[in-house]
């Protein structure tokens, strides 16, 4: 599991963008963080694997605090996925055995090889797996980061908006296999995300942001008409279509 305590960022200006940031997430768990453009959800899951270093707090992961670790031990506990990929000469499976590059030594074993294969299979990549990257649409490569990201094995999965380039179709099938994966290899999921119906489909936790804090953090139910409506300042409805929770703005 991940846990975070009393974190505190900001950047040269001496503005705070993130502040008193206290939740965890159990193993298995998906959490979603949510929030308007500008609350600090990026700057949360950076500061989380440690490409932004917080002035204070503390980042457990399995009771080991990450911001003290070598690199290397950080990126066998956490992957991250960001919100923009750019394609290098790289094919799809070279790619993903990236993901290997923590443990691998000297050079990648039969092991590694398998593990890759697998997870490109997962992924429903295998007609891409000889495609180089840069060949690839903005979704297709963006499935091709988070199979890099499985492959890592982590015990933390940080995505930052992992639907934003994908179709209808792919946006409920990437879901689908995080939220499988994270049930099944009892990985801890943190997902920025700015579709709350996709939200409530896949998550279980949803912590919602607001004035550089955590305005609230919970289960289901959060979700209301009134948090949703003061965090995104547009009143909502919150209604059950064929047993699924879905948010319906007023215009």
């Amino acid at each position: 599991m991940i846990q975070v305590q009393e974190l505190f960022f900001s950047y040269r200006n001496g503005e705070p963008v993130l502040q008193d940031i206290n939740f965890s997430v159990a193993k298995g768990q998906c959490t979603a963080v949510l929030g308007n453009n500008g609350a600090g959800k990026s700057t949360l899951i950076k500061c989380l694997n440690r490409i932004l270093q917080p002035q204070e707090g503390i980042v457990y992961v399995n009771g080991e605090n990450i911001l003290q670790l070598k690199r290397n031990d950080v990126a066998k506990s956490l992957a991250y996925v960001a919100q923009h990929n750019e394609g290098v000469r790289f094919t799809v499976f070279d790619t993903v055995l990236l993901g290997r590059k923590p443990y691998i030594k000297f050079e990648p074993t039969d092991e590694d090889f398998r593990l890759v294969e697998s997870v490109i299979k997962r992924m429903k990549l295998e007609d891409f797996a000889l495609r180089y990257i840069d060949e690839l649409s903005g979704g297709e490569l963006q499935k091709v980061m988070l199979a890099r990201a499985l492959a890592q094995q982590p015990q933390v999965l940080l995505l930052d908006e992992p639907t934003s380039n994908l179709d209808l179709r792919n946006q409920y099938e990437v879901l689908e296999i995080v939220r499988e994966i994270a049930k099944t290899e009892q990985i801890s999921v943190v997902l920025i995300i700015h579709d709350l119906n996709l939200a409530l489909r896949y998550c279980d936790k949803f912590l919602l942001l607001k004035n550089n804090r955590i305005f609230c953090y919970g289960g289901i139910e959060v979700m209301t008409p009134e948090n949703i409506t003061e965090i995104y300042e547009i009143p909502v409805t919150v209604q059950e279509i064929n047993g699924v929770k879905v948010v319906v703005p007023f215009t």
